[in-house]
């Protein structure tokens, strides 16, 4: 796999969490979700707990509270779904600031918004402590189908491309006078949207055949070897065994109300 870049969702350090693998953080992530998301949603305790876990990882990463909150705005759209669901969702009524909200929509708004933000706040320590090239490798080594890897690849590779040619084509619009203010103006933006997927299909042909002309079969070659020992392994399993630790008692404690 080629030289990639440092992303603007990396944040460079030289802490514990960025000195381990990028498999090992993968997996960890993915086990801390799996863990979250099995929670019963009546144990607020728990996500609290969860939550704790998250900031002290935060903290041994030295990466900002600010940092971490502004990049979770990107939950925004599923806190809107999670705040109207209180107003739509069947059952039984309870009064809340004088407003008749439903008893399952509230839970059901708590469970969207505690499980999704623990979820999201995960990922962001994860792309804030791991290269983006990282992570591919780390992919790489959890046997993730080759062909998905090199599909991301090229999307970190190549969504900056697209990004400039949509910057370009937005300036070259202004500079002719063009400002987008109404329903009238749809039809430039259209032939815009579709000049573009023009332009980046046929840079998608070049870029292939210029790959298959240096030897490409279809599977890229690896060049960094990102191995784990059993040390970081079982650092990076502390945060899910945590989790769990606190999900087992969680469930005993639920299952006994």
């Amino acid at each position: 796999m080629g030289a990639g870049h440092a992303h603007r969702l990396y944040r460079a350090g030289d802490s514990p969490v960025h000195a381990l693998p990028p498999q090992c953080k993968i997996a960890a992530v993915f086990c801390f979700v799996l863990v979250v998301v099995s929670t019963p949603r009546t144990a607020l305790w728990a996500f609290a707990l969860y939550a704790a876990a998250l900031a002290a990882v935060a903290a041994v990463a030295r990466v900002p509270a600010g940092l971490v909150l502004r990049r979770m705005l990107i939950e925004v759209p599923f806190v809107a779904f999670a705040v109207l669901l209180p107003f739509v969702a069947e059952g039984p009524r309870v009064e809340v600031l004088g407003l008749s909200l439903s008893e399952s929509g509230l839970w059901g708004a708590w469970n969207v918004l505690a499980k999704g933000t623990l979820g999201v706040a995960a990922s962001v320590l994860l792309a804030a402590t791991t290269e983006l090239r990282a992570l591919l490798l780390g992919l790489q080594r959890l046997r993730m189908p080759p062909l998905l890897v090199q599909i991301a690849s090229f999307m970190i590779r190549y969504g900056d491309v697209v990004t400039d040619e949509m910057r370009r084509m937005r300036v070259a619009r202004e500079s002719r006078g063009f400002q987008a203010r109404g329903v009238r103006h749809w039809r430039v933006l259209a032939r815009s949207a579709g000049a573009l997927f023009i332009r980046s299909y046929e840079r998608g042909e070049r870029v292939h055949l210029a790959m298959v002309s240096r030897g490409y079969t279809g599977t890229m070659p690896v060049i960094d070897e990102v191995t784990a020992t059993r040390a970081q392994w079982a650092c990076a399993a502390a945060l899910p065994l945590a989790a769990l630790a606190v999900c087992v008692p969680a469930w005993a404690l639920a299952g006994g109300g």
